[in-house]
């Protein structure tokens, strides 16, 4: 089994039903229970560091939010994202972590 980070990149729409949108998401992560390891967090403001030690507003990629999962192998771990609510609003990817070391 290895850990997925699944990255997401979109927000639901100033108009939606907050309440409903986060039951969705609560649902989503009941339903893949204990593949979830983090549920996550969206993301607030950001910043980018470049190599030369500048600081520069917002971050060079606009993402907006983060989960971790278990998962048998990329592919697995790609289907359980099939189902998850963010996909009406947000581009989503998921990439398997590497143990350091």
């Amino acid at each position: 089994m290895g850990k997925y980070v699944v990255i997401y990149s979109g927000l639901p729409s100033a108009n939606a039903d907050r309440g409903a949108v986060t039951a969705a998401w609560k649902r989503w992560f009941e339903g893949l229970g204990d593949a979830v390891l983090d549920a996550g967090n969206p993301f607030a403001a950001g910043k980018s560091v470049a190599e030369d030690g500048s600081v520069s507003e917002g971050g060079t990629h606009e993402l907006t939010g983060y989960s971790i999962l278990r998962a048998d192998d990329l592919t697995a771990a790609a289907e359980m994202v099939k189902g998850c609510p963010g996909l009406v609003n947000a581009t989503i990817d998921v990439y398997e972590t590497i143990p350091f070391g």
